[in-house]
């Protein structure tokens, strides 16, 4: 008992000791797991900054996995809306669409199509684009082949934006490219305007030295990163894109929408205001020089022994006021005439494939701009093209 006693005695002082040690040992205990975690979290930043994982993040998707690829490449001003949003990875832009899917079949005659907004399909669910009316005629080559289109429009007009997509595209395979352009695309002005070239100034210097464009590879508009936005930290948005892109994916695969197509717009402009300019540059002549040939013919020369068929894309043609002096809010007549005279010129020269379609869809097609088709101007576009497309595949194959 004695001993009992002694022991029930001695608790109190025991618990006081422990009760004093533990505020002191938690305040400790806290700094450091505080301090080592900002030590962590410099250090990967720094690592992070040092690497720039970047482009290998956006292969990581599950597009063509866990849902199908989508059917062009993603772009978007309203992503809860549209379930799509524009970024400017690469990688993770077409990781997202359809032709990655798998390596390319050996069964399969591989057409891509490249373009600004009309080719990709603006105002138009993706059941009314160009492509899809091309693949409904699901034809096949003399050999067995399905002839298959891709469609690697992307919204902003720029020859430039398109040999970016047109690079990445090469490693696709494809057999025959179709490079749908306008007037618009073309001015020097226009080259390096588009946020996706700004955003890839690396790629984009490469094509400039490459094919010795007339374009400067230290222009100011390129969006070069410093050490900060290399940073975890200074990387959030865009490493928020990628993921957003993965879960925008789920309600895409769900409903198919991938743009927010309002029920009403603002319809292509009719009647046109009395100017007789085009960018800088006044009648009577469009200088050659001023336009991005080297671009196209760069193109020409990156797809390598790749059919190229060019396209001039149709366009709205006003009956509305001053029409005498302007086709539509883009063009003034005097600079699209010349720009028709100055393509057919370099065609001949270069003996490229080469397709006027300027006039070729009724003025009742075009929506909110004047290259924006209808679903039925689609359709008619479709059945126009699929027929000079059938000849050029018959240069090594005869289709069905």
């Amino acid at each position: 008992m004695p001993e009992m006693t002694q022991n029930v005695k001695s608790s109190p002082s025991l618990a006081s000791d422990a009760a004093s040690a533990a505020p002191g040992v938690g305040w400790r205990f806290f700094r450091n797991v505080i301090l080592k975690g900002l030590i962590l979290f410099c250090l990967a930043n720094l690592l992070f900054a040092g690497w720039y994982p970047m482009d290998e993040l956006g292969r990581i998707t599950a597009y063509n996995f866990l849902f199908p690829g989508r059917q062009r490449l993603p772009y978007g001003d309203h992503p809860e809306r549209a379930y799509n949003l524009s970024l400017y990875n690469l990688n993770a832009m077409f990781a997202s669409h359809e032709i990655s899917t798998r390596a390319k079949p050996a069964n399969e005659y591989r057409v891509i199509l490249i373009g600004d907004s009309s080719t990709w399909g603006f105002l138009l669910p993706v059941e009314h684009t160009l492509t899809t009316y091309l693949n409904r005629r699901a034809v096949m080559t003399a050999s067995g082949k399905q002839v298959r289109f891709y469609n690697l429009g992307y919204p902003v007009m720029s020859l430039t934006k398109d040999l970016l997509l047109l690079s990445y595209a090469m490693r696709f395979e494809p057999d025959l490219i179709i490079w749908l352009v306008t007037l618009e695309s073309f001015p020097n002005d226009k080259q390096l305007y588009p946020p996706l070239v700004q955003n890839n100034p690396e790629p984009v210097r490469q094509l400039i030295q490459t094919y010795h464009l007339n374009l400067d590879v230290n222009d100011p508009s390129f969006q070069d990163l410093g050490f900060w936005q290399r940073t975890l930290i200074g990387a959030r948005r865009p490493l928020a894109d990628l993921i957003r892109l993965q879960l925008y994916g789920v309600l895409w695969a769900a409903t198919g929408i991938d743009q927010d197509i309002p029920h009403d717009y603002t319809p292509r402009m009719e009647d046109l205001p009395a100017d007789p300019n085009f960018h800088e540059f006044e009648p009577p002549q469009l200088p050659a020089s001023q336009l991005a040939f080297d671009v196209l013919e760069a193109g020409i020369q990156l797809a390598g022994d790749t059919p190229v068929l060019l396209i001039n894309e149709p366009m709205f043609i006003s009956q509305g006021a001053n029409s005498d002096l302007r086709y539509n809010f883009y063009y003034p007549r005097w600079a699209y005439d010349d720009y028709r005279l100055l393509m057919a010129e370099a065609s001949a020269r270069h003996r490229w494939h080469y397709l006027d379609a300027w006039n070729l869809i009724p003025g009742s097609e075009f929506t909110n701009s004047a290259v924006h088709l209808s679903a039925a101007g689609s359709q008619q576009f479709a059945e126009y093209l699929f027929p000079i497309i059938q000849e050029i595949i018959a240069g090594g194959e005869t289709p069905k």
